[in-house]
This record gives C-alpha cells, sequence and structure tokens, in this order.
C-alpha cells in the first residue's frame, strides 16, 4: 500500500471533521475545514470519505498558454469537463459526434484527474474534429476547471456543456444566434430572472438576470473582461449567478435563447451528495454571491422596490 500522502496532524483533524458530520456538527467541521485550510491543505469530500490535498496557487489555472488575447480560430468552441462519471462524459460526446454544429468548431475537454481513460472515449466516439485535451494538474474546483477549459478556448463564443447533457441536435448554432446581437455577452439554454437577488426564477427565452450553467455559451471580449469564474466556487451551485453579474457588470446583456436539442439527465453535482452536505456547500456559495452582489439591484431587469 502506497503512503499516505496527507500529513499525520491533518489527518487527524480529517478524522476529527468525519466525527463532526456524523454528529452533524457542521459548524465544528467548517472550523476543522478552516484549520486544515491554515496548514495548508484543501478538504475532498465523497459521500461519507473525506481526504485532502494540498491547495493550489492561482498560478495552477492562470499558468500556460492562454487564448483569450488571441484572434478566434472558430466560431465555436465547446467545452467538456471530464471527471468522475465516465458514462455521462461518453454520452455527452457521442450525442456532439452524431449531431455535428454546422458552424465551425472546435471542442475543449479538461482532463480533471478523470476517474477513466479520457483518450479512450474520445477515440470511441469517433468524432469529426480533433479534440484538444487540457489535463489539469490536479483536481481543480469546479471554477478552476470551467476556467482552465476557457482560457484554453480558441472560438468567437465559448460554450460551457455539463455531461448531464445529451445533444439530440446541433445546438451550437441556435446558439450563436444570439450572439448576433452585439450588446450580448453571455447566453444559454436556461436562465433565471430575480426581483432581489435572494430568490432566483426560471425565466422565459429572452433577456434574464443570469445564465445556468449546464449550457451556458460567452462571447471571447466579455470572457476577456471578467477573466472567468471565481476560483472560489469549489463547488458548482451559483458561479453562474456570479459569472453572469460580472458579465453584465462589465456591460453585455444576458439572454436566454429558445429551447435547445438537449436532453437533461442526472446532475452528479447535485445527487452524488449527501443532502446536509450540497445544501451546505450551496448555502456557502450563495452567501458569497451575495456579499458580491446584493447591493447592486441596478443589475436586475425587474428589480422588486418595495
Amino acid at each position: 500500500m502506497p503512503p499516505d500522502p496527507v500529513p499525520p496532524e491533518v489527518r487527524r483533524l480529517l478524522d476529527e471533521r468525519a466525527a463532526a458530520r456524523r454528529d452533524g456538527d457542521f459548524d465544528r467541521a467548517d472550523a476543522l475545514r478552516a484549520e486544515i485550510a491554515d496548514r495548508g491543505w484543501e478538504v475532498q469530500d465523497s459521500g461519507k470519505k473525506s481526504t485532502a490535498r494540498p491547495i493550489l496557487t492561482p498560478s495552477t489555472v492562470d499558468a500556460g498558454p492562454t487564448t483569450l488575447d488571441q484572434p478566434a480560430a472558430s466560431d465555436a468552441s465547446v467545452q467538456l469537463t471530464a471527471e468522475d462519471h465516465g458514462a455521462d462524459f461518453r454520452r455527452a460526446v457521442a450525442g456532439l459526434a452524431e449531431h455535428p454544429p454546422e458552424a465551425s468548431w472546435e471542442l475543449v475537454i479538461v482532463d480533471n484527474a478523470a476517474a477513466f481513460d479520457v483518450h479512450a472515449a474520445v477515440r470511441a466516439a469517433q468524432l469529426p474534429v480533433e479534440p484538444r485535451i487540457v489535463a489539469a494538474p490536479a483536481r481543480l474546483g469546479w471554477a478552476d476547471a470551467r476556467t482552465l477549459g476557457l482560457q484554453r478556448s480558441g472560438g468567437a463564443i465559448s460554450i460551457l456543456l455539463d455531461t448531464s447533457l445529451e445533444p439530440t441536435g446541433d445546438f451550437v448554432t441556435p446558439l450563436l444566434g444570439a450572439f448576433d446581437d452585439p450588446s450580448v455577452g453571455i447566453a444559454g439554454g436556461w436562465g433565471v430572472t430575480s426581483p432581489d437577488a435572494r430568490q432566483f426564477e426560471e425565466a422565459p427565452p429572452g433577456e434574464v438576470d443570469a445564465i445556468e450553467a449546464y449550457c451556458l455559451a460567452i462571447r471571447g471580449e466579455a470572457l476577456a473582461a471578467v477573466g472567468g469564474f471565481d476560483r472560489r466556487y469549489r463547488y458548482y451551485r451559483h458561479a453562474d449567478l456570479d459569472l453572469s453579474f460580472a458579465v453584465r457588470d462589465a456591460g453585455w446583456r444576458a439572454v436566454r435563447t429558445e429551447p435547445l436539442p438537449l436532453i437533461r439527465h442526472e446532475h452528479r453535482g447535485w445527487e452524488s451528495l449527501a443532502e446536509p452536505e450540497r445544501e451546505r456547500l450551496s448555502k456557502r456559495n450563495f452567501y458569497r454571491f451575495l456579499a458580491r452582489w446584493r447591493d447592486r439591484p441596478d443589475l436586475l431587469l425587474r428589480p422588486d422596490d418595495r
């Protein structure tokens, strides 16, 4: 058995945190997570098990070539992230292979320390384009992994596609159509609005307050203006709200398209965690969002003035 890479003191804190979580003492668990972070380690939860890894610095994502300051090489970059659920990834790639976009496009795949052979999955799909596979130096959080792919995308429009979605047709062409309006910086198949930046509701096609990250497209100039997702969103919830508000704060509009030819399947980021853990992580991210945007009613399309 290989040696445990986690130092004994950090392992002891992990064990204490596991006990606190079993007892439902999540305040104590959060305090122990912070103490572990102070020692330079980041907690990684997977179901009832926990481990830790060295905290990555911003240079992890920022290092290497970026395409944000280069002329667009194609109409669109479609980005997938390969992580833990190989069947979901293969389903998404197979859909792209069967229903390729009519526009010029590239496929960027972030291998985020995937639990399966990404290259084999890609070969089996027989895609009409040769994908660019970007290997993360270690397992990155949700935001960092997506930003890594965005920074390596060469399309005029970059499209994040969650592996919970299955393409059943060319979804790229209608997405690109949203950007015919030069004021649109971000668009997607699902969008939300809010009267107060606290309660968000699904919105019909048209201008919205935020685009959900199931399928999120961003103009290259808007991406260059905001740089990507806030790296503090290690869990996916509300990171899309934050990015959408940042893009709109930079002067762009957000638009939900008409329904796209995409089937939504089980979302692993939500279903793979126990309810108390996903609720805790969701609340933490939402508090982070509120701290930045709750005093910006000017960014709401229909603010509640009561």
